[in-house]
């Protein structure tokens, strides 16, 4: 059987209309096709791929690890020098009181350990997250899950949910004292990438101080430099409680993370004792790739790039004709097309001129445009005129 047989025959696929494109090489910001044909990947892999595809620094430090060791023991007991090593980059980047990490496998799990050490920590039971909000598909996650829809045949989930609606400041009330924590985005992507308002995630902020209610922010989309910063939430003026971190933290790898104080980090270690375990997390091969990662993220001033990267984006494609209105924050970039029926057809006219994009979970008529923040200028021309093609035959 070929291999496009097998795909159809024997994964387990979420739907019944996959791409089905088959990929034999990727590398930068290109993805060649068993046929020969070369797509620019406008999506990074959904925000993976940060520093493109294959990265030479990363190679060289997988295949480093690889000379070494692969996986040792479970999780917290041996001592793997690229794990702690990637702890301590990650805690001189971030604000001081963010100074323990535990690593695990994906967002998904770095959201279920992070709401579990909010739980712990606090003694409370409720969770708050918000409505178009989408922090994984476990169980856990899915409960906090802001779209009824995706999840409605999964029910029953986790007890004492709650939701807010995005950049309403009067909701910020139903926040209390009973609420062990809010678990947001800084922006929120599958939503269409949702700016915040002005002052409402410093105000999120200030109403968990005053209930004593622990604040989760969710950076996995957008951390790693999309939005020109290492991390996003450094673009809105506070701290959170404990962070989550995955898809680019691996440069590629699977790895997530959820970071927060070491006071509140050492509750999952009695009463009781093996809180949070993981056998794969924080997997020597993926922390060596990650630590390359964050040193080209860096060293090369890629996040200096970002902004102009960005707008020559928003000059080009996001002020075309076919498309409504656009909201850009660095190289995270939301398209509404102004006709919603056109979906189908703009994908099949990317997709024809060598172009991959998506559409964001909550809003099937807006587009994501997240490419490498390696991209160069020319590459960037060639993106935008394939996409300018592509909208101007669906205007």
């Amino acid at each position: 059987m070929t291999d496009r047989e097998l795909f159809y025959r024997h994964l387990g696929l979420p739907s019944f209309t996959p791409m089905g494109l088959e990929i034999i090489k990727a590398e930068g910001v290109w993805l060649t096709g068993s046929d020969g044909t070369r797509y620019m990947d406008m999506v990074s892999g959904i925000s993976v791929s940060n520093i493109g595809h294959r990265h030479p620094k990363v190679l060289a430090a997988i295949s480093a690890q690889l000379e070494k060791y692969l996986h040792l023991n479970v999780y917290g007991e041996f001592i793997h020098s690229p794990q702690v090593r990637l702890a301590k980059s990650l805690t001189d980047l971030l604000p001081s009181s963010l100074d323990s990490v535990y690593f695990v496998n994906s967002g998904s799990e770095a959201i279920e350990g992070a709401m579990k050490l909010a739980k712990r920590f606090t003694g409370r039971q409720e969770v708050v997250a918000f409505h178009n909000a989408y922090h994984g598909s476990t169980q856990g996650a899915l409960s906090i899950l802001g779209n009824e829809e995706l999840k409605r045949a999964f029910r029953p989930l986790i007890p004492d949910v709650r939701f807010l609606r995005f950049n309403n400041f009067n909701d910020l009330a139903e926040i209390t004292d009973k609420t062990a924590c809010v678990v947001a985005e800084t922006i929120q992507a599958e939503a269409g990438l949702i700016l915040p308002e002005e002052d409402f995630l410093v105000q999120l902020r200030k109403r968990c101080n005053e209930t004593g209610t622990l604040l989760v922010i969710d950076d996995v989309q957008m951390g790693f430099g999309r939005t020109g910063t290492f991390l996003s939430f450094e673009h809105f003026g506070f701290v959170p409680d404990i962070l989550v971190l995955a898809k680019a933290l691996g440069a590629g790898m699977p790895l997530g993370a959820f970071i927060a104080p070491k006071k509140i980090m050492n509750t999952l270690a009695f009463n009781p004792e093996l809180g949070h375990i993981t056998t794969f997390g924080g997997h020597p091969v993926s922390c060596a790739a990650a630590l390359a990662g964050i040193e080209v993220l860096l060293a090369d001033g890629l996040l200096s790039e970002v902004e102009e990267k960005g707008r020559q984006f928003e000059e080009r494609v996001c002020k075309h004709r076919a498309i409504q209105s656009y909201r850009r924050r660095g190289l995270a970039i939301g398209l509404d097309l102004k006709n919603p029926d056109q979906r189908q057809p703009f994908m099949e006219a990317t997709l024809k001129n060598g172009v991959i994009i998506d559409w964001y979970l909550f809003q099937p008529a807006t587009f994501r445009i997240a490419p490498p923040l390696t991209i160069t200028a020319d590459e960037i021309d060639e993106a935008c005129s394939r996409l300018t093609e592509a909208l101007d035959s669906v205007s």
